[in-house]
C-alpha cells in the first residue's frame, strides 16, 4: 500500500504519524508550534546556513562533485571569476565521456585538463572508468550531517545521513569562488517506510512505485524527502542507496534517510567509522506532506517509455499487454519528431518480448544489485537470439569484490557482458538497442531518445526501467518479460570488503595542495564561455520555439549521447540545442542573433525590427538604442531531468535573453537559465504569442531589479497586431536579479568580487 495524506503531519518518536496539531500537542504533553524544527532535513541545513534566517537560506556545502561533461565549464566559470584554489574538496570523474560516439582526442583532452586543474587548484581526480560518480562519493565523500553539492541530477546521498543536491554548473562556480547557495527553505515531506520487501523485489521497484505516485502531482516538487519508519532497518544500504537516487526522478530538491547500525557499518567498512552519526527525527516533528509505503506490498514494476513515472506493475502489464502497450506508444509519438515507437509488435508468442537488458551505474550497478543478478543468472542462459545482457558495476573496488567472490563469472557464464565503470547507458552513450528495440534498463531515466537513438534521422528504440533482478529474471528466460518473483531463487549473503588501495594507487587526492604553478593543459575543442551582454532597459526578443507538450526534459532541450564530446565548445555545442525536438531552432535562433550583431555594429535594424517597432510606437513607448534584441523559447514546463546547464547555455550562446514557461520543471533549470542571464518569464496566457511572433517586455531590467511581481509584454505578429498579456519573474534573490541584469554569473563575479 502506498498512501499520500491531504495535509501535514506530525511524526511522534519517530514512527506515530498524527495528522491534527492539536491531539500532536496533547500526546507529546507539549506545545508543538516548533515541530518544523524536529525534521532531520532542518537540523542539516541549519548548520550549513550562512544567513541567520532559516526561512532565507544562503549555503556552504561540505564537498562538491562533477563528472566529464560538466567539470570543464564550472572551471573555465569559476577561473574567470577569481578562483585561485579550491577551498573545499571537489571531486573530478570521468565517468560520462569515456566511451563516447565522437572520435578524435576532445574527450580525452578534457581529462587531462581537469587533472591539471586538480594538481592547480588542488582537487580529488578520479581517472577514466575508476568509479561512476554517485558511487565514489557515496564510498568516500558521503557522511552523516553533510552536504554535497554535484553538477548531476543524481547527486543523492541521502541514505548516507548527506543532503546533497544537483545543479546547474553555475552553481557549482558560485560555492568555488567563495559565494552561497541562495535558497527557500525548502518543505520537508515525511517518506515513512513500513514492513519488508519480498525476496525479488527490488530497490528500484520501490523507488518506481514511488516515483509513479508523486511525480505527476508534483507532491514533492522541490522539497527533502526525509525517509523513517520501521522498513528502513528492514532495508540493506545498498537498496536505500538504489532508492535514493531515483529521488531525483520525483522533482524533489533533495533527500535525507535516518540513520542506524547498518549506515554505521557501511561507513566503517568504508574506512570512515568517524562520518557516522546517530540521525533521526525530534520526538515531536512536522512535515508537509507524508507518503506512507508498506514495503510488503510493493510488487515488481516496470516504468514503461517515455518517464520513470509511467509505471505499472508488471503483472498488471502482462494480463493486458496489448492495450496497455498501444496506449504508452501513442503517448510517446505525440511528443516525438520523426520515427515512431512500436511497442505493440513486442507482446507475441504469449508473452512481451525485449530485445535488451542492461543493468548499469548508479542506481543499477551497486554491489548487492549485481550480486542478485549473478544469483539468478548461474546455470542458465541468456539464449543466443536477439536479446542481449550487459552489467556495468558501480566502482572499481566493488568490481574487485565482485571478481573475488565469483559473481562476475556466474555472470559471463550465462552469456551476459561485463562492462566497465560508465554512466553511459544512462544517457545514451553506450548500448545504444537497435532500431525498434525495446531496452530494460535498471538505470535511472527512459526519456524520449535518452537510450540514444535520433528519430530525426528514422532511428527509434525504447527504453523502459525494472529492477535488475526482474531484469535477471527476463534475461534466463531469454528476453520474455518476467517478475523476479515469480522465480524460485535463494539469494545469498555476499560479504563486502572495500579496498580502498585501488583508489589510492590511481586517484589524485589533491586537496588542501593546490600548487598555483601548475599549468592547465587544455586540448583544442577547450573553449571559453563568449561574452554575453548585460540586461538592457527594455527588451525585444523572437519567439523560435514554440512547445506544447505538459514537460519538456533538458535532454529535449540539449540532447545527451554524442554530443556530450563537445559540452567544453560552447559554440560548438550549441548547434544541437533542442536538435531532436525542434530541428528548425538553431536557424532561427542564429538569424536573430545576426539581427542583434548587425545592429550592434552598427548595420541597422532589418525590416522586419523596423515593422515591428513601428507595431508597437502605436501602444507603447519604445527606445531601439535601449533596447537588445534576442530570442527566446516557450514551452509548458521545461527542464525536468538532468542538471546539465548547457540546457540553458546553448540557448543563450545563440542569442536568448529569456525562456517563456507556465512553470519551470526543476529549480535547477530555472537557476540554469538565470545563471546564464536569461530572464525566467512566466505566463498565464500562452495564446497571446505564437511561433515566430516577436515579444517586447519594456522596462524589464528595473522589473527584474526591483522585483516586480506582474508587468506588461507586448506580442508583435507578422501583421502587425500588438496584444499586450502579463508576465512574471517569480522569486529571485537580491543577487538573482542582479546575475539577470548583468547579463550572466561572469559577468556578475567580474562586476562584484568579492571582498
Amino acid at each position: 500500500m502506498l498512501k499520500l495524506y491531504e495535509s501535514g503531519v506530525y511524526l511522534l518518536n519517530g514512527r506515530e504519524i498524527v495528522t491534527d496539531a492539536q491531539e500532536a500537542a496533547q500526546r507529546a504533553g507539549h506545545p508543538v508550534n516548533d515541530a518544523v524544527k524536529g525534521t532531520i532535513a532542518y537540523g542539516i541545513l541549519e548548520a550549513h546556513n550562512k544567513s541567520g534566517d532559516m526561512n532565507h537560506l544562503q549555503m556552504r556545502f561540505d564537498s562538491l562533485t562533477s563528472h566529464d561533461i560538466t567539470y570543464v565549464g564550472i572551471i573555465q566559470t569559476a577561473r574567470s571569476s577569481g578562483m585561485k584554489q579550491f577551498p573545499m574538496p571537489y571531486v573530478l570523474t570521468n565517468c560520462h565521456n569515456s566511451l563516447c560516439a565522437v572520435g578524435g582526442t576532445i574527450n580525452e583532452d578534457d581529462h587531462m585538463f581537469a587533472l591539471s586543474a586538480a594538481h592547480k587548484y588542488g582537487g580529488i581526480y578520479v581517472p577514466t572508468n575508476m568509479a561512476v560518480i554517485h558511487s565514489f562519493n557515496r564510498e568516500m565523500m558521503a557522511g552523516c550531517g553533510r552536504m554535497i553539492l554535484g553538477s548531476d541530477s543524481h547527486t543523492r546521498y541521502g541514505a548516507l545521513g548527506t543532503i546533497s543536491v544537483g545543479e546547474g554548473g553555475g552553481e557549482l562556480a558560485k560555492q568555488l569562488v567563495g559565494r552561497t547557495y541562495d535558497v527557500a527553505r525548502p518543505g520537508v515531506i515525511l517518506i515513512y517506510l513500513d514492513g519488508e520487501p519480498r525476496p525479488g523485489v527490488g530497490p528500484q521497484d520501490v523507488a518506481l512505485q514511488i516515483c509513479g505516485a508523486v511525480y505527476a502531482n508534483g507532491y514533492v516538487k522541490n522539497k527533502v524527502m526525509e525517509f523513517v519508519g520501521p522498513g528502513v532497518s528492514k532495508l540493506p544500504m545498498e537498496y536505500r542507496n538504489g532508492i535514493d537516487v531515483m529521488t531525483t526522478e520525483t522533482t524533489c530538491w533533495s533527500s535525507i534517510w535516518e540513520t542506524d547500525s547498518a549506515t554505521e557499518e557501511y561507513l566503517a567498512v568504508h574506512g570512515r567509522p568517524e562520518a557516522f552519526k546517530k540521525m533521526a527525527p525530534a520526538d515531536v516533528a512536522y512535515y508537509d506532506g507524508c507518503v506512507y509505503v508498506d514495503l510488503s506490498t510493493v510488487e515488481c514494476t516496470i516504468a514503461l517509455p517515455m518517464h520513470p513515472s509511467n509505471t505499472i506493475t508488471i503483472r498488471e502489464l502482462l494480463e493486458n499487454p496489448k492495450d496497455i502497450l498501444f496506449e504508452c506508444q501513442e503517448k510517446a509519438n505525440r511528443q516525438i519528431v520523426g520515427a515512431k515507437l512500436d511497442l505493440v509488435s513486442k507482446v507475441h508468442d504469449g508473452g512481451v518480448w525485449v530485445q535488451q537488458g542492461l543493468v548499469a551505474g548508479c542506481s543499477g550497478g551497486t554491489f548487492d544489485n549485481v550480486c542478485a543478478v549473478a544469483d539468478i543468472l548461474r546455470g542458465h542462459s541468456t539464449g543466443n537470439g536477439e536479446f542481449t545482457m550487459s552489467v556495468y558495476p558501480g566502482s572499481m573496488p566493488a568490481y574487485l569484490q565482485l571478481l573475488k567472490n565469483g559473481t562476475l563469472a556466474d555472470i559471463a557464464a550465462a552469456g551476459a557482458i561485463i562492462r566497465e565503470c560508465f554512466c553511459g547507458p544512462c544517457f545514451g552513450a553506450g548500448d545504444t538497442p537497435a532500431n525498434d528495440e525495446l531496452s530494460i534498463r535498471h538505470t535511472t531515466r527512459n526519456f524520449p531518445n535518452r537510450e540514444g537513438s535520433k528519430p530525426g534521422e528514422g532511428q527509434m528504440s525504447g527504453v523502459a526501467l525494472m529492477d535488475a533482478r526482474s531484469i535477471a529474471a527476463t534475461a534466463i528466460n531469454h528476453g520474455k518479460l518476467t517478475p523476479a518473483t515469480d522465480l524460485d531463487v535463494k539469494y545469498s549473503k555476499y560479504d563486502y570488503t572495500f579496498d580502498r588501495s585501488v583508489y589510492d594507487k590511481r586517484v589524485y587526492f589533491g586537496f588542501g595542495k593546490a600548487d598555483p604553478d601548475y599549468a592547465l593543459k587544455f586540448g583544442p575543442n577547450i573553449k571559453d564561455w563568449p561574452e554575453q551582454p548585460a540586461l538592457t532597459e527594455d527588451l525585444l526578443v523572437k519567439v523560435c520555439s514554440y512547445i506544447t507538450d505538459p514537460v519538456t526534459t533538458t535532454d529535449e532541450l540539449i540532447p545527451s549521447g554524442e554530443t556530450s564530446s563537445y559540452r567544453s565548445n560552447p559554440e560548438r555545442l550549441s548547434e544541437f540545442a533542442l536538435s531532436r525536438k525542434d530541428p528548425e531552432y538553431v536557424g532561427r535562433s542564429k538569424a536573430v542573433r545576426q539581427i542583434e550583431r548587425d545592429r550592434v555594429a552598427g548595420k541597422g535594424l532589418t525590416d522586419e525590427v523596423k515593422k515591428v517597432y513601428e507595431a508597437l510606437a502605436k501602444v507603447v513607448k519604445v527606445d531601439p538604442e535601449k533596447t537588445d534584441i534576442g530570442s527566446t523559447i516557450f514551452a509548458i514546463k521545461p527542464g525536468d531531468g538532468s542538471a546539465r546547464e548547457q540546457a540553458a547555455s546553448c540557448q543563450r550562446v545563440l542569442g536568448a535573453s529569456a525562456n517563456i514557461a507556465k512553470e519551470y520543471a526543476t529549480k535547477r533549470y530555472r537557476s540554469n537559465c538565470i545563471n546564464w542571464g536569461m530572464a525566467p518569464l512566466l505566463v498565464k496566457d500562452e495564446k497571446a504569442f505564437a511561433l515566430g511572433d516577436w515579444v517586447f517586455v519594456p522596462g524589464i531590467r528595473k522589473a527584474v531589479l526591483e522585483g516586480t511581481p506582474e508587468f506588461t509584454a507586448y506580442a508583435v505578429k507578422a501583421d502587425g497586431t500588438v496584444t499586450p498579456f502579463a508576465v512574471s519573474l517569480g522569486d529571485l534573490t537580491p543577487d538573482e536579479r542582479q546575475i539577470i541584469a548583468d547579463g550572466c554569473l561572469i559577468n556578475y563575479y567580474r562586476n562584484h568580487p568579492v571582498d
